[in-house]
């Protein structure tokens, strides 16, 4: 494999989704909501996703933000 196939690859399937998710305004807060317990908003959690699941995260990610889907209930 070629260096610049294997740098092309690396951007475009975990950088980029990274990226997306780390500036999308409908990734929702880095913070968590008063009075939760987790340490960390939906942001950082879906940024973890990406990072561990790669494409598959993103893809997750993106499946949840699409607009006219129910959010699930409580």
């Amino acid at each position: 494999m070629e260096p610049w196939l294997a740098w092309l690859i690396l951007l475009v399937l975990f950088v980029a989704p990274l990226v997306h998710v780390a500036v999308s305004p409908r990734g929702g807060p880095f913070l968590p909501p008063p009075g939760t317990r987790c340490p960390f908003g939906p942001r950082t959690g879906w940024l973890v996703m990406v990072l561990l699941l790669g494409p598959i995260g993103w893809l997750l990610y993106m499946r949840r933000r699409r607009p006219g889907m129910p959010k699930p209930s409580a």
